[in-house]
């Protein structure tokens, strides 16, 4: 079987799981422990006075304190525009930091050492084994379903549009025209005018022939480039013989593959690596596809918003602050994470937006015992438990370390069961094979 097929089947098998519908995921029990509040205490009333006395001294001196707790608005404004000025402060220098590593060109490397980063990989499991650039991978697929035209024509070529063509709606009325193509051929066989599609129709021309691989397609449908008359002249059509166009079950076929077939898409390679621990485990370089604007434009944001807020000496609103998180989202594409184990440092690469699941099976996958509950946590020692927010959500982005500790509870009672069994490291033999110096 080609490998082109291998591919189509498998995707043709997970559009069914698709519609089976979703499953359901069974979701730790989380309770939060009831908050309890302090009675307030209850001053006595002074020795000489009477009661009445001792009531109204008391109503007063509650009224003095209410008077002094309340709070002033300025006072909280200014104190609320302090905080952000100061989070804008440590962000704008995180930044320029990170700029500053960004921009330093590697110096002589010694051969043992760990290498940099110097490019974001990409990797195409269903079609090879290739690790390469995003442009390599791009160039990558597409030699892949042109070498696989002659064998599967009709599967290839429809993948090709797919694939080739970024633009997603353009692609939906493509489909959509080509099948109302087919739908015309299968209905009415003997039509002269189904059998024919003159290429100098405005609307062929923007639909269908302005995208990659619809070329490809219509040849493997059966069309040639013919030229006939047209009004004063002659012009190219794509006809199709009529005996090819009465076989409707194979132009069945073809329109349930135009219709399946989905794009062929680069995953984001992992760049797996393990380090020995080393006290420089925070400082990273990365390269400038991290970035989805420069360093120094993100200087100027964070100057400009200081400034701003600055100059005005008034709070954001809610829909501003809310609009600047938005912003702060979408400034890192990837990240580069390190995990840090007590005898070794795992690290890979993460799209910003990927959920915090993806770090959290990226890490099981690599365990000697991947059944033992585990839990990662920030630098800082705050544990991550929320599975469904992105990286970058979660402020890893655009590097980050985070801990890695077993469930002490767990790992209590199995202990003694792995006690001189296999290796004392937590991660599995073949990765630590790989350790390096960083």
């Amino acid at each position: 079987m080609s490998a082109i097929k291998k591919f189509f089947q498998k995707k043709k098998l997970d559009a069914k799981f698709k519609k089976a519908g979703g499953g359901h995921r069974l979701a730790d029990d989380t309770r939060s422990a009831p908050s309890s509040s302090r009675p307030q205490s209850v001053q006595t009333p002074r020795s000489g006075l009477t009661q009445e006395a001792a009531r109204a001294a008391e109503a007063a001196l509650m009224r003095t304190t209410k008077a002094q707790n309340k709070p002033d608005p300025n006072s909280i404004t200014k104190a609320r525009m302090r905080k952000e000025l100061e989070e804008e402060r440590k962000a704008t220098e995180q930044a320029m930091k990170l700029a500053g590593q960004y921009k330093e060109e590697p110096k002589d490397i010694v051969k043992d050492s760990a290498p940099v980063l110097t490019c974001i990989l990409y990797t195409c499991p269903d079609i090879g084994p290739a690790v390469l650039s995003k442009e390599e991978m791009n160039n990558y697929i597409h030699e892949f379903l042109l070498s696989q035209l002659a064998e599967e024509p009709e599967m290839a070529s429809a993948l090709m549009i797919q694939t080739l063509n970024k633009n997603k709606e353009k692609v939906k009325v493509c489909v959509e025209t080509l099948t109302k193509y087919l739908n015309n051929l299968i209905s009415d066989p003997e039509e002269e005018k189904f059998r024919r599609i003159r290429l100098s129709n405005k609307a062929f021309t923007e639909r269908v022939r302005d995208l990659a691989g619809t070329d490809e397609f219509l040849q493997a449908v059966g069309f040639n480039i013919t030229s006939l008359p047209f009004e004063d002249g002659e012009t190219d059509f794509y006809v199709i013989d009529q005996e090819i166009a009465k076989d409707s079950s194979r132009l069945e076929n073809i329109k349930e593959i135009l219709q399946t077939a989905e794009p062929i898409r680069p995953q984001l390679e992992r760049n797996l690596k393990v380090y020995y621990p080393s006290s420089a485990a925070s400082n990273f370089k990365i390269p400038d596809e991290f970035y989805n604007i420069s360093p120094a434009e993100l200087k100027r944001e964070q100057q400009a918003r200081q400034e701003a807020t600055e100059k005005l000496g008034m709070l954001r609103t809610k829909a501003m602050r809310e609009r600047d998180e938005r912003r702060e989202l979408t400034k890192y594409r990837f990240v580069l994470i390190r995990v840090r184990f007590p005898d070794v440092l795992l690290e890979g690469t993460f799209k910003a937006n990927e959920p915090f699941s993806c770090l959290v099976d990226f890490v099981r996958e690599n365990l000697e015992n991947d059944w033992i509950p585990f839990q990662l946590s920030s630098a800082g020692g705050q544990k991550l438990t929320d599975h469904s927010l992105t990286l970058a959500e979660l402020g890893l982005a655009p590097t980050a370390v985070v801990n890695f500790s077993w469930d002490q509870e767990v790992m209590a009672e199995v202990s003694a069961q792995l006690e001189g069994k296999g290796s004392n490291s937590s991660l599995k033999q073949e990765i630590m094979a790989r350790i390096q110096d960083l």
